[in-house]
């Protein structure tokens, strides 16, 4: 990685965040929605919020700066929108893990990741 590497700069205030950890570690950052592309998984976004003061810029990350968090299995066959989808990776806003073994599966798990890192509660609907 270059040395001048930045993960991430706020497009509202400049704040800089130098690692993806400096960036998730960071209270006033909160995850607050995943923007689902059902025609390539990789291109969905996480949606995060910086809650600084006279800011509260929306940030979307790309679901690909974050693919390391997950090493499970990938499932090939995409059963979105099927009977059997809890239909979880439309609406942005729930990050539940999802028992489908379907090819989106692997983005709700990385979701999980990313809150735990974001050291975020999950909401109580969620647990």
């Amino acid at each position: 990685m270059p040395k001048n590497h930045v993960f991430k700069v706020c497009p509202s205030c400049a704040t800089v965040w130098q690692t993806r950890l400096d960036f998730l570690s960071d209270p006033s950052v909160q995850l607050n929605g995943y923007q689902v592309s059902l025609k390539n998984l990789e291109s969905g976004l996480l949606l995060f919020t910086h809650l600084k003061e006279n800011c509260h810029s929306t940030m979307g990350i790309p679901v690909t700066e974050f693919l390391d968090f997950y090493t499970g299995e990938r499932y090939s066959e995409n059963r979105a929108l099927s009977l059997e989808c809890p239909r979880y990776c439309i609406d942005e806003k729930r990050f539940d893990r999802c028992n489908v073994h379907c090819e989106c599966a692997f983005v709700r798990e990385i979701i999980q990741e990313v809150v735990k890192y974001n050291n975020q509660p999950l909401p109580k609907f969620m647990l």
